[in-house]
């Protein structure tokens, strides 16, 4: 098993504090319930040899799962949400983090809940509700999930605007490809992972080499393109050269 986990005004408190109770709701034998980990790096049968560095898990709410696209839900009191849904599950993201919440028994349309908290939709409307409120959301953008035959040998797959910046994780070995300045600079560097909160859905990444030093910080949570609006599971900050820029990103599943 692997470490890939889960775990603005008023509005967003509402949610915030009702989506963290479902987070930890219990489960009826009173035992705390925790998303399942699972590995979304490279398998161990195609990673190199054990003397090599191999690319770090991460948590699995970076990833959309089996779901085949990601979407955008405008919610009021004002919060953004995205949901990755399939059958088997419903994954979603807020500004405070992101959850994951089994299919429920509904006459029309789909309905998931975990504990408290249920999202339920009919076509372009969702309810969200918890013990806290209600949100009444309606459907926005939805975009196709990154694919690693898109992106092969990438795992992870970041980008953010004005610069123009993408970072893309390799999938079989700790490095980082940085293409900055709209495209203008490109540097593939080592890195370690200095924090990984699976709990919290956070991870930080900083260079491997002292004489060109970043730091990468991902969290699941909900994302949006600063120029498109398109939706993303992950907000990551890049901090290199003095400066910091922030955009998106997306796990990318084998």
């Amino acid at each position: 098993m692997s470490r890939h986990t889960v775990s603005a005004a008023r509005p967003l408190v509402l949610l915030g504090a009702a989506l963290w109770l479902a987070g930890c709701a219990a489960t009826p034998d009173g035992a705390a319930t925790r998303p399942e980990v699972s590995d979304r790096g490279a398998s161990r049968e195609d990673a190199a040899p054990e003397a090599s560095p191999t690319a770090p898990l991460m948590p699995s709410l970076f990833f959309p799962g089996e779901a085949r696209a990601l979407t955008a839900w405008r919610c009021t009191p004002a919060q953004d949400l995205v949901t990755a849904a399939t059958e088997e599950e419903l994954r979603l993201w807020s500004a405070h983090g992101a959850y994951r919440l089994p299919p429920a028994v509904v006459a029309s349309g789909a309905r998931y809940q975990q504990g408290e908290l249920s999202f339920w939709n009919k076509g372009d409307e969702a309810v969200v509700e918890s013990d806290s409120g209600r949100l009444d959301c309606t459907r926005d953008l939805s975009q196709e999930v990154l694919t690693r035959r898109q992106r092969p040998g990438t795992m992870f797959h970041a980008r953010g605007n004005e610069p123009g910046w993408v970072v893309n994780l390799a999938s079989d070995r700790p490095e980082a490809t940085l293409v900055l300045d709209y495209g203008e600079r490109e540097l593939t560097l080592p890195y370690r992972v200095t924090t990984l909160d699976n709990d919290e859905g956070r991870m930080i990444l900083a260079s491997g080499r002292a004489d060109t030093p970043f730091r990468l910080r991902l969290e699941a949570r909900a994302c949006f393109d600063s120029m498109s609006g398109q939706p993303f599971p992950a907000r990551v900050t890049l901090s290199i050269d003095g400066e910091q820029y922030r955009g998106c990103g997306q796990g990318i599943a084998p």
